[in-house]
């Protein structure tokens, strides 16, 4: 998988699955953009530590419906074209029904759904007008296995991505004959810094039974899937989800 003088942009690219995706692109020749939120600090740091030159950061808050038009104007205004979108960005919120009252319920959803889908839906509109003007492109969208076995403590989390994945299914049909091809990764829980500084001890042991492997996803192994699915050659697996779970959850 080669991607020399590939233009990639990267929502939440400042660390974790973004982070590596971003270093993993940029390893294979591409020229990454990396989107982010609020960290400079941080995301300075990634920018520093990618191999190859004439990356940059484009610092939006894609949650604001206006800012993913804006994004994508700004991108293709600095590199020229967009052939890579990989919607990663992502937040996730505990509201157990049983335990919370209606305006956190409703927030929670509200928040979930405006970046995890709505945020990804408008960027990939935008995208799709840009590359479809360019002659095609890859859109690879990160959903999560929530999707599928559920998300009791955080039911937006996995309703999100559930739609996530059908809205990203019912594009492929529809961009393919533009030459745009859309993939799904859908990682198990992945050992981010974030993701585990906030574990207990109990809560990482019960994931790490969840796999046969006996351990979490790690970051790289992610964003080789997203790698393989913007790939020249992966174009008759658009519609596809990759599952990224060290089998902890089999579907069929």
């Amino acid at each position: 998988m080669t991607f020399t003088g590939k233009k990639v942009l990267i929502t939440g690219a400042s660390r974790g699955i973004g982070k590596a995706t971003a270093r993993a692109f940029a390893q294979k020749g591409a020229q990454i953009g990396l989107n982010f939120r609020s960290n400079v600090e941080e995301a300075e740091r990634t920018l520093a530590e990618l191999p190859g030159e004439e990356h940059r950061l484009f610092q939006k808050d894609i949650s604001q419906k206006e800012n993913c038009q804006a994004l994508i104007n700004e991108f293709v205004t600095a590199y020229g074209q967009l052939d890579i979108l990989v919607n990663n960005a992502g937040i996730s919120i505990f509201h157990e029904i049983d335990q919370v009252d209606f305006d956190h319920w409703a927030h929670a959803w509200e928040e979930t759904f405006t970046t995890n889908l709505f945020a990804a839906a408008h960027l990939c509109y935008w995208s799709a007008k840009t590359m479809m003007r360019t002659g095609g492109g890859r859109i690879v969208n990160v959903s999560s296995r929530g999707a599928f076995r559920g998300e009791p403590t955080k039911p937006a989390y996995g309703a999100s991505k559930a739609a996530l994945n059908a809205m990203s299914q019912s594009l492929a049909k529809k961009l393919a004959p533009h030459n745009i091809y859309v993939g799904v990764v859908a990682p198990g829980f992945t050992e981010t810094e974030m993701a585990t500084k906030t574990l207990t001890p109990a809560e990482r042991e019960n994931l790490l039974r969840e796999s046969p492997f006996q351990r979490m996803a790690q970051p790289d192994e992610v964003a080789h899937a997203i790698l393989f699915l913007a790939s020249e050659g992966a174009e008759y697996s658009s519609g596809a989800i990759i599952d990224v779970n060290g089998a902890s959850y089999l579907r069929s």
